[in-house]
């Protein structure tokens, strides 16, 4: 599951993606490795492993994880293959989820491609590219659809019907995430596997007087994307690259504390990656190691046991669960055990974020 970062040139896009690759510098067990020179597995900070840590006491803890992937910079025009087009655009669609990053900020000594600093301006860029694509896609599909329907496929009857009002919808200027669906005509859309229906995150590049409220600019971009189902994150990229370079975590600490922060932005925008892919997270503790597992959300225990090994799923037969309130307020499995709150599952059960798992299975 890849998550792209998109946005044109000199928005903050590039530094953002190297304060990931120095994820590692902001928890001290998060480490980052990188698979090609654009793309990296950050790991996903989790409160709830730093807990466990202190119950269990294992040799090593490993988190879940995300991949981020740093998509070139993208022009106008891109849709016809102008600039670095066909390779942005055939990047996006093997990602999962995009990471869309706005200059919310004034600085003279950045240029801006555009000349003036206007996010939704930037926005609508970047969409237009996407939706003349999609609207390439959804013509020959809906070329096909209209060669069945002539003769007499009832089916694709009814996607033409589909197509063309999706159709109509991208050539208003919105995007197809916006466009409304039900249990029926949701696959039809989502087959197409359209640029402008993948989950997004707008990320607004601010200066640090904003990085903890925003600003103005950050405003004009909630409003524009209010329909979008899409999420709107703040953070400065300056800043976050300043909080690499800080040796300790003390040094952090502080560093977050004299500019009303919480927590380094990148944390959030790593966990808001996650949430957008639809994923969530199950535990095994032990000894040995206290692990992260990743999965989608609705998945039976079986399929969460083939993420540890194939031969789990080939050969599940329960699972023991517990789940983490109950571990953190019990304190170790035995006390779980001997309140009653240790369950056992079978094939059918869907496992919730944060539980705490133990398969057993015969291959």
């Amino acid at each position: 599951m890849k998550c792209g970062i998109v946005g044109l040139p000199n928005v903050g896009k590039s530094t953002l993606f190297n304060c990931l690759s120095n994820a590692k510098a902001q928890s001290a067990n998060y480490p980052f490795c990188t698979i090609e020179p654009n793309v990296g597995t950050v790991s996903v900070p989790d409160p709830r492993l730093n807990k466990l840590e202190e119950l269990v006491v294992p040799e090593r803890i490993v988190p879940a994880v995300v991949e981020i992937v740093d998509i070139a910079g993208l022009v106008k025009g891109a849709s016809k293959g102008e600039g670095l087009g066909n390779q942005f655009l055939a990047n996006i669609r093997e990602t999962n989820a995009i990471i869309h990053v706005l200059r919310c900020f004034q600085n003279e000594n950045i240029t801006h491609v555009e000349g003036t600093i206007d996010p939704v301006r930037d926005k609508e860029i970047i969409d237009i590219e996407l939706q003349l694509k999609d609207l390439e896609t959804l013509e020959k599909r809906l070329d096909r659809a209209k060669r069945a329907a002539k003769a007499g496929n009832k089916e694709e009857q009814a996607v033409v019907s589909v197509l063309e009002k999706l159709q109509a919808f991208i050539e208003e200027g919105k995007n197809a995430r916006e466009f409304e669906t039900d249990d029926s005509t949701q696959p039809i859309v989502a087959e197409l596997q359209l640029l402008t229906f993948k989950p997004i995150l707008y990320v607004c590049n601010v200066d640090e007087t904003s990085a903890k409220n925003g600003n103005e600019f950050v405003e004009q971009v909630k409003e524009k994307v209010k329909n979008e189902k899409a999420e709107v994150l703040v953070l400065a990229a300056q800043i976050e690259a300043d909080i690499t370079e800080l040796e300790t975590y003390e040094e952090r600490q502080v560093f977050l504390e004299e500019l009303g922060l919480e927590e380094p932005g990148v944390n959030r925008l790593i966990r808001q990656a996650y949430k957008l892919l639809d994923l969530q997270t199950y535990f095994t503790a032990g000894v040995k190691e206290v692990r992260a597992w990743t999965i989608q959300k609705g998945w039976t225990a079986p399929q969460a046991a083939g993420v540890i090994h194939t031969d789990f799923e080939k050969g599940f037969i329960r699972a023991e669960v517990i789940a983490y309130e109950d571990f953190i307020k019990y304190g170790s499995e035995a006390k779980v055990k001997e309140a009653g709150k240790l369950s056992v599952e079978g094939k059918e059960y869907i496992v919730k974020d944060g539980d705490i798992m133990h398969f057993r299975f015969n291959v």
